[in-house]
């Protein structure tokens, strides 16, 4: 028995769409798998849900963290595993929907057990990279943590000071946290991934700049022009490192033009898309817990929803949470 539905997909795929006109037919709860709806104040570079969207039904892990607060995937995993629980003991289907798949990653196989850092910490090793520059911090690694010198580029930034703030909040180097037994994924589930036809990127990067240009009319800029206006935010922040945030963000320092950023947020979408559906198409693993069904982004929106109707009909627990329009075959 299938205690979740889950649906993936690169980014502009459909995905939140998809899961919302699914809640005409069942009672589902949506559980956000995206790292940028945590953050409030960051709506329209997000595409959140708009006001009588969360209305359709009960959403999560959206806006409960503050651009400046750090929300990462044990956080997510912690919080996603209360939630199915807390969801099928209300009556409803948890649907787990989103893109981030890292934190897909550690809900199915599990984290190591890597403690978490101090906000002093943090600024330590910010300290000493704003004076030395992360190169330099990536080679202190080098005695202190020989696996993770070896394994981390030096202008990774947020894996090299992690790595730093371990072996500073426990004089152990993070790899040795790694040899550790990792608990898997504790519900079974149902995966629905959306990708494009015959791995042809065309369609899926004319979503991307046809999204980003509706973002631009909604007024991502003066967003972000807010944010940073609060002076606690800066550019290595996850918050403002999110793909688009971070373009617009170049574009109010002046590094770029308006144009420019628009053809750099284009492009490190697009590339964010291309890395989802490598790790949707190799990640992934087959097991006998979970079933799944690739549905293709070209179809339209109520041929998705059907697919997606069929599988939910194919797991008879499940027609407990169907609505009573719903309850027969389409």
């Amino acid at each position: 028995m299938c205690e979740a539905l889950v649906i993936l997909g690169p980014t502009a795929s459909g995905k939140s769409a998809l899961a919302l006109s699914l809640a005409a037919h069942y009672h589902i709860e949506i559980i956000s798998l995206d790292s940028a709806l945590v953050y409030r104040g960051m709506d329209i570079g997000s595409a959140k849900p708009s006001k009588d969207e969360l209305t359709l039904c009960p959403h999560h892990l959206i806006d409960i963290c503050d651009p400046a607060q750090s929300y990462s995937a044990a956080n997510f995993r912690r919080d996603c595993v209360r939630l199915v629980a807390q969801i099928r003991a209300r009556g409803h289907l948890p649907v787990i929907c989103g893109g981030t798949m890292m934190y897909y990653k550690a809900l199915v196989d599990g984290l190591s057990p890597v403690p978490e850092s101090t906000p002093q910490v943090r600024a330590r090793v910010q300290a000493i990279a704003d004076e030395h520059g992360w190169p330099y911090v990536h080679g202190l690694l080098q005695n202190i943590d020989p696996e993770s010198f070896a394994r981390l580029d030096p202008n990774d930034k947020q894996r090299v000071a992690r790595a730093l703030e371990v072996y500073y909040l426990t004089g152990k180097a993070m790899s040795s946290y790694f040899a550790a037994p990792k608990e898997g994924c504790p519900f079974t589930r149902a995966e629905v991934v959306l990708l494009p036809q015959d791995n042809d990127r065309t369609k899926l990067r004319e979503l991307i700049r046809q999204r980003f240009m509706q973002m631009l009319e909604q007024g991502l800029v003066d967003e972000v022009k807010r944010l940073y206006a609060r002076h606690d935010l800066n550019d290595l922040m996850p918050a403002m490192r999110s793909v688009g945030y971070r373009q617009v963000l170049m574009y109010l320092k002046g590094e770029v033009s308006y144009e420019e950023m628009i053809e750099l947020a284009v492009i490190a979408t697009a590339r964010l898309a291309k890395h989802q559906m490598t790790w949707l198409r190799g990640g992934l693993k087959d097991d006998d817990k979970t079933q799944r069904l690739i549905v293709t982004i070209e179809h339209s929106a109520s041929e998705k929803l059907q697919q997606v109707l069929t599988l939910c009909r194919q797991h008879p627990s499940w027609q407990q949470f169907a609505k009573m329009s719903s309850a027969a075959p389409a």
